[in-house]
């Protein structure tokens, strides 16, 4: 049986004592460097081990200050449903749907610009078709929590009211309703979940670390006749928000 990583069982033994209350919310741990000495290890394991805690959302630190106990921050559900509403929920349940809602965003198109090959695949298009290419921030109470990159055809929007998402007379009423305006109806959504790291520029627009968790979304939209009509990247911390997707059960 393969043996731990000393870094990580350093790590386990770090995490017993923060989660047992022995250093408090906002305290200074002490240095790498005397942690290193007290467990007997070398400092590159000791960094790893608090790497580690950092990455799991129990420390942070700050640059030329130490390393901290963080402040728990709350874990939003966001519920991924096929149903807009249902008809019986307990308050609890809705309760909780609503707080992992966004509740503002701040978004930015760009029109004309070329599919990049991975983005025309998922859109049945050639690669350097013309697209409108949208990137979104969304907040909940004024955090942060989820970004999202979204590709649109031309070809099937372009002279219409409806081609910039967040412009026209449908600005912000979301793709079904858009698309649904022009005599395109909607038929199929389709999600590929995938856990990863943050990359730094997606650390710094959720205000989370280099390398947290996040789960990616990559979604695709297409109408009744299977042609995809939009596809989306959404990058969601793990830290902020549970996603739960929900399913209705057919009934005979």
């Amino acid at each position: 049986m393969p043996r731990e990583a000393p870094y990580l069982a350093v790590a386990d033994v770090l995490r017993a004592r923060i989660l047992a209350g022995e250093w408090e919310i906002g305290e200074r741990l002490p240095s790498r460097a005397r942690l290193a000495v007290e467990y007997g290890v070398g400092r590159n394991v000791m960094q790893r081990a608090v790497d580690r805690l950092i990455i799991d959302g129990l420390l942070e630190g700050r640059a030329g200050s130490g390393t901290y106990v963080r402040m728990p921050r709350e874990r939003l559900r966001l519920v991924r449903s096929r149903h807009r509403e249902r008809r019986e929920v307990s308050p609890l349940w809705q309760d909780r749907r609503e707080r992992g809602r966004a509740d503002a965003w701040d978004s930015h198109s760009q029109v004309r610009v070329p599919a990049p090959e991975p983005i025309a695949e998922r859109l049945a298009i050639s690669p350097g078709d013309l697209c409108v290419h949208t990137h979104y921030e969304f907040l909940a109470d004024g955090q942060p929590v989820q970004l999202s990159e979204s590709w649109e055809p031309m070809a099937i929007t372009d002279g219409t009211p409806v081609v910039l998402p967040e412009m026209g007379p449908l600005a912000g009423k979301g793709v079904l309703e858009r698309m649904r305006s022009i005599g395109v109806d909607i038929s199929t959504v389709v999600e590929v979940p995938r856990p990863t790291r943050a990359t730094q520029v997606q650390a710094n627009l959720l205000g989370i670390s280099m390398g947290d968790l996040v789960l990616q979304i990559e979604r695709t939209i297409f109408d009744t006749d299977g042609r995809p009509v939009e596809t989306a990247d959404m990058v969601i911390p793990d830290v902020r928000r549970e996603v739960v997707y929900e399913f209705g059960v057919d009934r005979p």
